[in-house]
């Protein structure tokens, strides 16, 4: 398998902020696979344990989708070779407040159609409320 080219990296970037904001799972999943049906590696974030498998992905998806928004922050969506790198607002609603958050995220696709996806983002305190229970799951100790 190739690598992605440029506008098939393009169009999933958009697509992942797009189905994410919708909570269309299906239609997110899907787009992972378009441009990397391999192997999934994870440093979510870097200086945590690595995550491997595909389910690792979804995993996120499933503890995290109904309390957070994403939004790329304006020209700052990069892709170079088969690499991609943004900056991230992370719309994070917890205990009826939303705040914003944010995380630089890079995804490095190689030709046998892996990935590997390093972020980079302050963990919030582990404590009760909707976002604390998330990581409490996301990041046990």
């Amino acid at each position: 398998m190739p690598y992605p080219s440029r506008q098939e990296l393009l169009q999933w970037a958009e697509n992942y902020v797009k189905y994410w904001n919708a909570g269309d799972k299906d239609a997110w999943i899907e787009n992972w696979k378009s441009v990397a049906p391999g192997e999934f590696r994870m440093l979510d974030p870097v200086g945590t344990p690595e995550k491997i498998g595909f389910d690792e992905i979804v995993g996120a998806w499933d503890i995290f989708q109904a309390i957070d928004r994403f939004n790329i922050v304006e020209n700052s969506l990069f892709v170079c070779g088969n690499e991609v790198a943004w900056f991230l607002e992370n719309h994070i609603t917890t205990n009826g407040e939303t705040f914003i958050g944010y995380s630089i995220e890079t995804y490095r696709f190689e030709e046998d159609g892996s990935v590997v996806i390093r972020t980079y983002y302050d963990v919030p305190e582990i404590n009760d409320d909707d976002l604390g229970n998330a990581f409490k799951v996301y990041l046990p100790d």
